[in-house]
């Protein structure tokens, strides 16, 4: 392990506030048109929101697009693709975007006859969300002063430290396994949670999971 002094992990939590883009598709075409044309903050309220919301990570996917494209479309095997797009496994929100773009296009292609348009006030809106980063009272500086602290934290916080910041450099690398690496060149915490799936856990239980990984690990710190 690293000799050098740690540097402190500084808890933060999130806030999102909705936007309305005054945007808004009536057909599966103008939904694509619609995708292409999103930013990150669209993409992100459109998938991610999900998650966070229910404190629960959804084990089919779910996102808005496949949602509409189910209930109000009700085009089912379109609608059970874009469930399938796996949001947590892509490193950028453009990545995933182009997933979207993608599968739309292809189907698409292997349907052009005629569209179903939806009634009006059935149509699907574009929103953005518009992300916060705050700080937390909570900062830690070993194993057991960031076991305190997680213990602690809200589930905003764990979602932010976890999934949020796979969306950022280092891409695909969440905040707890990237701190433990660097600052303690601990490759085995680093590896362990990184490698947790995250559709296995709601967020208290991936919590919970992270703790004990950690805790496991505590004795060697200590004594070794």
């Amino acid at each position: 392990m690293n000799g050098k002094p740690a540097e402190p992990f500084k808890f933060r939590t999130r806030l999102t506030l909705t936007e309305v883009t005054g945007r808004r598709a009536l057909n599966i075409a103008e939904l694509l048109e619609g995708i292409k044309a999103a930013d990150d903050a669209v993409v992100y309220h459109h998938t991610h929101r999900f998650i966070k919301q229910s404190h629960h990570l959804v084990p089919e996917g779910a996102n808005d697009f496949a949602y509409w494209v189910t209930n109000t479309v009700q085009a089912d095997r379109l609608g059970e693709e874009l469930t399938s797009i796996d949001i947590v496994r892509y490193n950028s929100l453009a990545a995933l975007r182009d997933a979207f773009v993608r599968m739309l296009e292809r189907h698409l292609a292997e349907n052009p006859g005629p569209m179903r348009t939806v009634a009006p006030g059935r149509e699907f809106h574009f929103m953005r969300a518009i992300r916060f980063s705050l700080p937390t009272a909570c900062a830690a500086t070993d194993y057991e002063s960031f076991i305190d602290c997680l213990r602690n934290v809200s589930a905003s916080s764990l979602y932010l430290h976890v999934f949020e910041a796979r969306l950022r450099p280092p891409y695909g690398v969440d905040d707890f396994s990237h701190w433990f690496k660097t600052n303690f060149g601990d490759e085995a915490v680093g590896r362990e949670i990184s490698r947790l799936d995250p559709y296995s856990y709601t967020l208290e239980g991936l919590r919970r999971r992270i703790i004990g990984i950690i805790e496991r690990r505590l004795p060697e710190v200590l004594h070794g």
